[in-house]
């Protein structure tokens, strides 16, 4: 009788003891990780995850990024470890991290390398719609036990897009939009891309949102046929724009198109929108802007 009720005493109390070692998340490829203390030495693979660690107050944890991780400010005098594809292991393991998060874009090759070398790899592979960012913030701040932070940016976060939403409501027509993704040809969304999704919830037509694909390049032909009412073109900076802009308005073979025929061509900084990070709320409000103008005061 005294052993089972002291195997019973045993039992309750392992049922309400810390089980922090046996918690388990799953990364975007579905692997298994477990959660252990906050972590104390994490390294970025990818621009938007540093982004994001930096939006958490988790800048003085990160003790390594790659050389395209270059926002926040603080973030460019953290150590290197490479570039997206081409990461240097004998670095990484200098650095002894007992956290890497990588993004899609990270070569699965280097990934498995990693992990067999037992470091704590974390794989994100979701990204297209806002929704999704949401959703890899949480998995971000759940991973690294910062919860409360998480959830505080979050909010701000979703804050912006109800924002963006109630300014947006009187609108009823919607413009069709050609989003530029500016380099060799005319590189524009499709369906699958979290930028469709923000011309979506700007109240725009993507001229290219049917098409079941992330990136895809139209042919002038395309471009013609589509005739968008709006064309933003997605680069680093002005001169680059202008250059941009300039050829399309000298592109005697473009002029039907009504955004060419009415000027209706403007800027989206690339470093904002490209970057599955906390700024696609900025590019969101700044498509919203150009698509609606009127919809918008100076002030807001």
């Amino acid at each position: 009788m005294i052993h089972r009720v002291f195997l019973v005493l045993l039992m309750a109390a392992a049922a309400f003891s810390p089980q922090q070692n046996h918690q388990v998340i799953y990364d975007d490829l579905r692997v298994p990780f477990p959660l252990g203390p906050p972590p104390q030495r994490i390294i970025s693979l990818a621009p938007n995850i540093t982004e994001i660690l930096f939006a958490l107050g988790l800048g003085e944890k990160v003790v390594g990024v790659t050389r395209f991780c270059d926002y926040p400010s603080q973030a460019a005098v953290k150590e290197k470890v490479g570039g997206m594809v081409d990461l240097n292991l004998e670095k990484i393991q200098t650095l002894e991290p007992d956290l890497i998060i990588a993004f899609r874009g990270n070569p699965m090759s280097l990934l498995t390398k990693l992990r067999n070398l037992r470091f704590p790899v974390f794989v994100l592979d979701t990204g297209s719609s806002l929704e999704d960012l949401f959703m890899t913030i949480e998995k971000i701040g759940r991973l690294t036990r910062e919860e409360p932070s998480a959830e505080r940016l979050l909010g701000a976060l979703k804050q912006k897009t109800l924002d963006v939403s109630r300014t947006l409501s009187p609108v009823g027509q919607r413009p069709r939009v050609f989003l530029w993704l500016r380099g060799q040809g005319l590189w524009t969304c499709g369906r699958e891309s979290y930028l469709n999704d923000l011309v979506l919830k700007a109240k725009g037509i993507n001229i290219a949102g049917e098409i079941p694909r992330k990136w895809l390049q139209l042919s002038r032909e395309q471009l013609i046929h589509e005739n968008p009412d709006i064309i933003i073109v997605m680069v680093k900076d002005a001169v680059q724009f202008s250059r941009a802009r300039d050829g399309l308005l000298a592109d005697a073979r473009l002029q039907m198109v009504k955004a060419i025929a009415k000027k209706q061509i403007y800027f989206l900084d690339e470093d904002i929108a490209s970057r599955f990070g906390p700024r696609l709320l900025d590019a969101l409000l700044e498509i919203a802007r150009i698509l609606h103008p009127r919809q918008f005061s100076p002030q807001k």
